[in-house]
């Protein structure tokens, strides 16, 4: 369990608003049920608001004029969302809160300056930054869509607190 917050929380150092959209849909849909403080993300207003912000975040980092991501504001905000989204996870799948906010942001600072170092390589490598940015971008969403599935089987399959979907 601690490796999916961890994974949640370098999706957030990658693509600051994608595990976000990603647990929304996800609460949306019901294939991770949220109660209480988290009930607010099930909501199809927050799903258009957190999708709509990851769409502008991925437009917004092809551009030459986007900052560093390691700006000390902006990993600010990559260290609140990434404690935001472990802490979402951990109350989804009924485990410590804190400890999901913790390690969302041990992830959220592994994604941001390992992914800004991956980055830089990859766009040294290629002479161009765009397919490095948009293969991040990729990556970040597969990553999270991914670590949210696992979160699903784990309320369906280990705790039984979800039915099973028949094809």
């Amino acid at each position: 369990m601690i490796l999916w917050f961890v994974l949640l929380g370098i999706t957030v150092g990658m693509r600051t608003m994608t595990a976000m959209a990603v647990l929304c849909w996800f609460a949306w849909l019901q294939l991770l049920p949220q109660a209480g403080w988290t009930l607010w993300m099930g909501s199809l207003v927050t799903v258009i608001v957190f999708t709509v912000l990851a769409v502008g975040e991925y437009i917004g980092d092809t551009l030459p004029t986007t900052p560093s991501r390691t700006e000390p504001l902006l990993v600010g905000a990559r260290v609140v969302f990434g404690a935001l989204v472990g802490a979402i996870a951990a109350h989804g799948i009924i485990e410590p809160v804190a400890g999901g906010a913790i390690f969302g942001v041990v992830g959220a600072l592994i994604g941001t300056y390992g992914g800004y170092r991956v980055r830089m390589y990859g766009a040294k490598s290629l002479g161009r930054d765009l397919p490095v940015a948009l293969g991040e971008s990729a990556l970040a969403l597969l990553l999270a869509v991914f670590t949210c599935w696992q979160l699903h089987k784990f309320m369906r399959d280990v705790l039984g607190l979800l039915p099973k979907v028949t094809s």
